[in-house]
């Protein structure tokens, strides 16, 4: 009997609550600005809040935290939801910010009401020297003092666009000695005068974020609002407004973020080399967004899989990127056709097979018996790689040279019998001779080799290109690192190679995952049309964090 898997700090919660019927069921929210592409740190939140909802019979929101209309676009919308779906997740509701800019204007008008809140006309540089620092208590401003119908009529005239941006903002009236700094008389509302892809130009006013969060979980009777660890100084503004509003109690939680090596989990970083041309576009597959993992062929079955191996803590740590690496590898092991690509090619002529001649072999995953098989077409002229022959092979080589045997795979055993080379020494050309009688599967030739090879009829060979990716930056802790991050960018992280394909590849669908013999796994890229076939490299064959583990 297996045992059961203990319970995280946060699913704990969640059992007592339901347990003590302080809830009959719970529903959680995956709250994205739309100004950028998701990356792998958000899949773990989404996966967290979808895999909460699921695991206690609760449902999920997907809402946009729209309130700045001057970085945000429907783009990032639709990617948001496309690759929230991509994971394997669905949305009870699809809600925005901007659906409760009636009712969070409301609520603001509320506070003024009741002294808690006033329109302040000191510009950020005032209000940030006004805030005092962690060791020295705030000071107030004669603006602190307005009365209630003062405010009242300032704030309706921000709300009409009588002031100009950044003229005056809406402020909570809390405490300026308070340890904790977003305490010490926060912003609610500021003037901005931008279009929002939702309201239009409507609205010239907009929430700050710490005042638009809670209120939207508590319209939406959120019961556990889950966020990362930086959100704890900002769960007392939280609870406060809540209490003051007399509002639907929903509750934050807190967890430590997704941080790993040789990468960014900052869309502003990230959107600093997109703009700066140092990565194709937000799905480049180098990048740690979720569209760029889907574009290099990553599985969403495999970054759930590494969202539950990390697991939920409460402290940072940074995870090593080996690790996905790891689960991706895994599931594409079970699940990828297996296909013959030669990358530096020379020629190997097989001089007793007449030159004619064609037959059609059987290959097939031998993770998947039921997976099928394909036909692979064999000829007298193939292409193999140039670091399978030695012209004076060592000790310990098992692969082709003068004399030495080798099996082609799925095909024959094959002997070298000489080779050619051009002027200037390079080889060009391999002869050998295949026993017949040595076919894999039906093989009576009773001869014993050591090495296969894999290979591709040059008759029938299809020329693709390969993307082959690597780490995106050199440095393995990028937060601890000096200077601008982009001076830490691998200059070698995408090398582009000519190969030649066995003919399977020209006609397979688009959405299969591939594992090309010894080379790696691939995926066909967005790019990539039948005239000009295109392969990324998802991950390679070796395992550098199982090895890790081992030590």
């Amino acid at each position: 009997m297996s045992e059961e898997k203990s319970l995280n700090f946060i699913e704990e919660i969640i059992s007592e609550d339901l347990a003590s019927g302080k809830y009959a069921s719970i529903l959680t929210r995956f709250p994205p600005e739309p100004n950028g592409y998701l990356h792998i740190g958000h899949a773990k939140s989404i996966c967290l809040n979808f895999g909460l909802a699921k695991k206690f019979g609760g449902k999920t929101n997907l809402r946009f935290d729209d309130t700045n209309p001057a970085k945000e676009d429907i783009e990032y919308v639709d990617s948001i939801k496309e690759d929230v779906k991509w994971l394997g997740f669905e949305w009870e509701k699809e809600c925005y910010a901007s659906d409760y800019f009636d009712q969070l204007y409301a609520f603001a008008v509320q506070l003024i009401e009741k002294g808690l809140a006033y329109v302040d006309d000191s510009t950020a540089e005032e209000i940030a020297q006004q805030k005092g620092t962690p060791t020295v208590p705030g000071t107030g401003n004669a603006f602190r003092n307005r009365s209630i119908e003062e405010n009242l009529e300032l704030f309706a005239g921000m709300k009409a666009g009588k002031y100009a941006d950044g003229e005056k903002v809406l402020r909570a009236k809390i405490d300026l000695a308070s340890p904790n700094m977003h305490m010490r008389d926060p912003l609610l509302y500021r003037i901005k005068r931008a279009h929002h892809h939702r309201t239009g130009d409507t609205w010239c006013i907009y929430p700050m974020y710490d005042f638009a969060h809670g209120q939207s979980d508590s319209i939406e009777n959120i019961t556990h609002s889950i966020c990362t660890l930086e959100f704890i100084p900002h769960r007392s503004l939280y609870d406060w407004c809540i209490e003051q509003l007399g509002i639907y109690p929903s509750h934050q939680y807190e967890f430590a973020r997704l941080n790993m090596t040789y990468t960014v989990m900052s869309k502003r970083k990230l959107l600093q080399l997109v703009e700066d041309g140092l990565v194709e576009s937000w799905d480049d597959p180098r990048m740690p967004t979720i569209s760029g993992m889907r574009r290099r062929g990553y599985t969403p079955e495999s970054i759930r899989d590494f969202c539950e191996r990390i697991g939920i803590a409460k402290r940072e740590n940074i995870i090593d990127f080996s690790l996905l690496e790891f689960c991706v590898r895994e599931h594409l092991n079970k699940v990828a056709m297996r296909r013959m690509v030669v990358t530096n090619p020379i020629k190997l002529v097989i001089t007793n097979f007449d030159k004619g001649e064609e037959i059609l072999l059987s290959e097939n995953n031998p993770e998947d018996p039921n997976g099928g098989t394909r036909e692979v077409p064999f000829s007298n002229e193939l292409w193999i790689e140039r670091e399978d022959f030695m012209e004076e092979p060592t000790k310990k080589y098992f692969r082709l040279g003068p004399g030495l045997s080798v099996r082609l795979k799925s095909a024959y055993i094959v002997t070298c019998e000489n080779f050619e080379k051009d002027a200037a020494g390079n080889i060009t050309t391999v002869y050998a001779s295949y026993n017949p009688q040595s076919k894999s599967g039906q093989d009576t030739s009773g001869i014993h080799v050591k090495g296969t090879l894999h290979w591709v009829s040059a008759k029938h060979a299809v020329p693709v290109l390969l993307n082959e990716y690597d780490r995106l930056f050199n440095v393995e802790d990028l937060s601890s690192a000096d200077g601008d991050f982009k001076d830490d960018i691998n200059p070698t992280s995408l090398n582009i190679v000519n190969a030649y394909a066995e003919p399977a590849l020209a006609s397979d669908p688009l959405d299969v995952r591939f594992q090309f013999l010894r080379k790696g796994y691939f995926y066909q890229d967005t790019k990539s049309t039948k005239d000009k076939l295109i392969f990324n490299r998802t991950v390679g064959l070796k395992d550098a964090w199982a090895k890790e583990q081992k030590k």
